[in-house]
């Protein structure tokens, strides 16, 4: 099968790289220069299993039939499956998703390629789907949330905890053939590492009904994430042990010890842009829960701020904007809005963020990528994740919420 896959981010490319081990993928991004490092299997994005494939794809220990493009029109053309996973930005204006490049790929595609099935990979407000078949008229477009993790993106979709398709009831044969793409994705790593088959679960549902999945799905973990970091929050403030209160909540199996480490707020591409979005789905429903989630994230990073600033700092030292380990996607990132507060109050900020130049300057703020300079010249260091094998011997100027020195 020949199919073309609309964006090179996170999910499109890892689900590029998956479907590629069987099928003829072709990739589409805007950008020569990235469509040539992809052409040469060199990642545009840290994830550990895509940069693990294109490893041994360039060693020829891995056979990849993956070509990336900026030709749109003939990548769309040859296409037997169209699968579009373009980014949408949350417009804090018109307080929706930005779904232009999502349009676009429809527009190509129907240019070019009228009839072909296509699958919406990006994280879209609910109702989307209908709407846009009943705006260009046609009804080969389906829907399949994504639930995958920055940097582990490629691994999550090898592993995959279920397979949601949102489709029409006639057209379930067409949602399983995607769904069944997926899982010979995941079956096929499994057989090259002699692993065994996982059960994964295939969910077929409606069109609307799959949308709103996903974007509950994400408000769930985002009312998880504000929940232990509003019991931190009090712990800080009435000097409770935070960890130890945690330990014993999460001792009940209904709650569960995972997915419960404080952190600055929940940031990143997803949580933050997908809550709202939901929230804005709910214009015309009552509610007071959703609503409190996103207000939660504004008051913990407000919370973060003023510890930071109690201590009365000429110099704050940020230690890494990227939101958890092992990734170098800022987008959106808590510690930004917290930099923001501490500025406000006239306090200096250094960052060391080794993705970034040496001296250049993120939110009017110096990047300082000598290890040794940024912990000398900074008089508390900020680390939403700490790293003890760098921080360790500053642990006494280090202020996190890192607990349990995971994501």
């Amino acid at each position: 099968m020949k199919i073309t896959v609309a964006g090179v981010g996170y999910v499109g490319l890892s689900l590029a790289v998956l479907l590629a081990q069987k099928h003829e993928v072709t990739a589409i991004t805007t950008t020569q220069s990235k469509a040539e490092k992809l052409n040469e299997f060199i990642s545009p994005i840290q994830d550990d299993e895509i940069e693990r494939f294109f490893k041994e794809a360039r060693e020829g220990e891995r056979q990849l039939k993956l070509h990336t493009t900026t030709d749109k029109e003939s990548a769309y053309k040859s296409a037997d499956l169209v699968i579009i996973a373009t980014p949408t930005n949350y417009d804090d204006v018109n307080h929706f998703f930005d779904t232009s490049a999502v349009e676009d790929a429809i527009e190509w595609t129907l240019k070019v390629n009228p009839d072909v099935l296509m699958v919406i990979k990006s994280t879209i407000p609910v109702g989307y789907t209908e709407s846009v078949r009943e705006k260009y008229g046609v009804r080969n477009i389906i829907f399949s949330p994504e639930f995958l993790r920055e940097s582990k993106a490629l691994y999550d979709n090898l592993h995959p905890s279920r397979i949601v398709v949102g489709c029409d009831e006639d057209q379930r044969s067409e949602g399983q053939m995607f769904a069944d793409l997926l899982l010979e994705g995941a079956r096929e790593e499994e057989k090259r590492a002699d692993l065994a088959e996982q059960d994964i679960p295939v969910l077929l549902a409606n069109l609307t009904e799959s949308e709103a999945i996903k974007l509950f799905a994400n408000t769930y973990l985002a009312v998880r994430v504000s929940y232990f970091n509003e019991l931190d929050t009090y712990a800080q403030t009435k000097g409770l042990d935070t960890q130890m209160i945690i330990d014993g909540v999460c001792m009940d199996p209904r709650i569960g010890g995972h997915y419960n480490n404080p952190s600055f707020g929940y940031g990143g591409y997803c949580l933050p842009k997908d809550t709202k979005q939901l929230l804005a789905n709910y214009a015309d429903v009552p509610q007071t829960m959703i609503k409190a989630v996103v207000d939660s994230n504004i008051v913990r990073k407000e919370f973060i701020a003023d510890e930071i600033i109690s201590r009365n700092p000429e110099t704050v030292g940020v230690y890494r904007l990227t939101m958890k380990s092992n990734s170098d996607n800022f987008r959106a990132s808590a510690i930004q809005d917290v930099m923001k507060h501490i500025k406000a109050e006239g306090i200096s900020i250094i960052i060391y963020e080794p993705t970034l130049e040496d001296g250049s300057e993120f939110l009017k703020s110096e990047v300082v990528n000598d290890i040794g300079r940024f912990k000398a010249g900074s008089d508390v260091i900020l680390a939403n994740r700490f790293d003890s094998d760098i921080l360790g011997d500053v642990a006494d100027k280090v202020y996190t919420r890192d607990l349990f020195r995971r994501d």
